[in-house]
């Protein structure tokens, strides 16, 4: 069954979570999270350390357990849509000792609608030197990614994930480690693709840029605290609950609200 989407809107939804529950062992990271995510938006996902969003990211596309719940995107089951959904997960997930180049990290990305037995050719070949020059990395296309620093590494994570093209991305922390250059053009390409109607969910750590980089955001820890367009929800008092914050305790919020 569809999710309907949230109460007043009538804007379609990229996916959709139903009391999503996670736990590790014995501790539970996530509780009953219902998340809606409209088509079109860039999404921040924020909270503090342990809250549970690289968690629900993994969850909702299945690579970890949940303990109840479900997740839709564009109306049905992941396994009806997984050509349409992306995934950039944290670099340091990466054995970056690998020996291959730039291009063939990215050209990777085209596997997944290649099939059994089929090698990349021209055609992806091309579409991954694409993407390099979307994330101004095509004069590395031949440098080992061992020689990257972080910042070109997550640019070459990005366009892995560009090369698939989907209509939704998920991004675990892309601005992890990085320098201003790869942050201008990691937001480049969000904004890009938000004009193109895609949809982005992401992890992001940083309070002072969210409004700068989402239209949406979803503030969580372990359970949704409030959701919605940036404008209306990322407000002090509901940064404060996220973060267990007392006034007074609370200066840092100057800075971003």
């Amino acid at each position: 069954m569809t999710a309907p989407p949230p109460p007043g809107s009538t804007a379609p939804l990229a996916c959709a979570t139903h009391q999503l529950s996670v736990a590790y062992r014995e501790t539970p990271v996530l509780r009953a999270v219902d998340l809606r995510v409209p088509a079109g938006v860039v999404m921040g996902v924020v909270g503090p350390n342990g809250a549970g969003k690289s968690t629900l990211i993994k969850a909702m596309l299945g690579l970890v357990p949940p303990l109840t719940g479900r997740t839709e995107f564009f109306g049905g089951p992941l396994s009806r849509a997984r050509q349409r959904v992306g995934y950039m997960p944290q670099s340091a997930s990466v054995d970056w000792d690998f020996p291959t180049t730039v291009l063939d990290v990215v050209t990777m990305g085209t596997y997944g609608s290649l099939g059994w037995l089929k090698r990349p050719g021209k055609a992806q070949r091309d579409a991954a030197v694409d993407a390099l020059r979307t994330t101004g990395m095509a004069d590395l296309a031949h440098r080992q990614i061992g020689e990257l620093s972080g910042g070109q590494r997550q640019r070459v994570f990005l366009a892995r994930t560009l090369v698939q093209a989907p209509d939704l991305y998920f991004m675990d922390e892309p601005f992890q480690g990085v320098d201003a250059k790869s942050q201008r053009a990691i937001v480049t390409v969000l904004h890009a693709l938000r004009a193109q109607g895609t949809t982005v969910v992401m992890v992001h750590h940083d309070l002072a840029t969210v409004t700068d980089y989402c239209d949406h955001v979803t503030l969580l820890n372990q359970c949704i605290v409030a959701s919605g367009p940036t404008v209306e929800v990322f407000t002090k008092e509901n940064i404060r609950t996220t973060y267990d914050v007392t006034t007074g305790d609370d200066t840092f919020l100057d800075l971003i609200a």
